[in-house]
């Protein structure tokens, strides 16, 4: 695909969904980024039954860093392939 297929398969896109919405349950786009990275493979429900727990706790890239990977993989151990996401994260 070159870049003009591109442009016109996103302004496609826009004119199909202005408003575009997830059942990802996210209060920053930080937030979203986490939530997509767990969903790979996994249920909405899974992921906003995590992140339910998770985000109250940690929701800035700083807070996560100090959450540790370890600690991380508490709260997402319910959600599949969670090792190699809390690495990712």
């Amino acid at each position: 695909m070159n870049a003009a297929q591109i442009h016109e398969l996103f302004a496609r896109l826009q004119a199909a969904r202005p408003q575009p919405t997830t059942e990802l349950r996210y209060l920053s786009p930080f937030e979203l980024l986490v939530a997509v990275i767990l969903s790979a493979q996994s249920t909405d429900k899974k992921v906003n039954e995590a992140t339910a727990r998770l985000f109250p706790v940690a929701h800035t890239p700083q807070e996560f860093l100090e959450l540790g990977e370890a600690r991380l993989k508490d709260f997402i151990k319910t959600i599949g392939l969670y090792n190699t996401k809390a690495a990712h994260i």
